[in-house]
């Protein structure tokens, strides 16, 4: 049998985003009536792009890695209060059915920031690695994040965080 070699493709461009939930609070927005809302370090609505690799002889392997944005409000009208920070993503990908995929890699978030538009002093993170761990089904899964954001008094938060994700990659496989 003939290999037909034009079909490979072994770099697609990725897409993806997710929605995170956890961490610890690194902040309180207290409202004129008396309502508080927290801001959490895992907390927020990511989107990213990055590129897939498919080995030729293993094709259930697929290499990703990503860089994205991260960001969370709060409910605030009168201030625009945000946390935002910068992943990048590198991951180990099993295809364990056409459509089951499980991940387990490294995630780095920098450029760490939660500004409190001028009501409070803002805070910036350092740079901070973990591990990231997926299960997706046709583009659509669950993960959970494990890292650890200090500020800039050495004070450390919890910023774990459990996803829902959505990605896919372009061109489509076959």
């Amino acid at each position: 049998m003939v290999e037909d070699v034009s079909d490979y493709k072994p770099v697609r461009f990725l897409l993806g985003a997710a929605f995170e939930f956890g961490g610890d609070e690194v902040g309180t927005v207290t409202f004129t009536n008396g309502d508080e809302q927290s801001i959490n370090a895992g907390q927020g609505i990511a989107i990213a792009v990055g590129a897939e690799f498919q080995f030729r002889k293993l094709e259930q392997l697929r290499l990703r890695a990503t860089i994205g944005y991260k960001y969370v409000t709060t409910a605030a009208d009168n201030a625009h209060i945000r946390l935002t920070r910068v992943p990048l993503h590198l991951t180990a990908n099993w295809m364990a059915t056409e459509k089951i995929r499980l991940g387990a890699g490294v995630v780095k978030h920098q450029a760490i920031k939660l500004n409190t538009d001028g009501l409070s002093e803002n805070m910036e993170f350092d740079g901070s690695t973990g591990a990231i761990f997926e299960f997706a089904y046709s583009g659509f899964g669950i993960s959970y994040t494990i890292m650890e954001y200090t500020d800039q008094a050495n004070n450390s938060y919890a910023a774990n965080a459990i996803g829902f994700t959505i990605s896919g990659v372009l061109p489509k496989r076959k």
